[in-house]
């Protein structure tokens, strides 16, 4: 999967976020990108926030082990999720 990349800190995701949606959900793969719907808007954080605590409950790790390391005003992010591996994250989503 493109939009998977392993690394010695984690597993760093590219995600385009969309915010605004009637529901949070993963969507697909965009590109070479993950495609996630937010309900929240992109004002101060909030859509952030909210990718952050989606993506914690999706991937079934705590939310401090989750940070946007690049892209944070931006709807396409990289993500760097420290716990777990490559084939695990990969597994998880493919189950959704």
């Amino acid at each position: 999967m493109l939009f998977i990349q392993e690394t010695p800190e984690g597993v760093i995701l590219k995600a385009v976020i969309l915010p605004r949606s009637s529901k949070n959900e993963l969507v697909g793969v965009k590109g070479d990108a993950l495609k996630i719907r937010l309900t929240a808007p992109p004002v101060e954080g909030a859509a952030n926030k909210m990718c952050i605590r989606f993506l914690a409950e999706i991937l079934k790790v705590a939310k401090s082990k989750i940070e946007i390391v690049s892209g944070k005003g931006s709807r396409t992010k990289k993500i760097l999720v420290r716990s777990g591996e490559k084939r695990e994250i990969e597994a998880l989503i493919n189950n959704l």
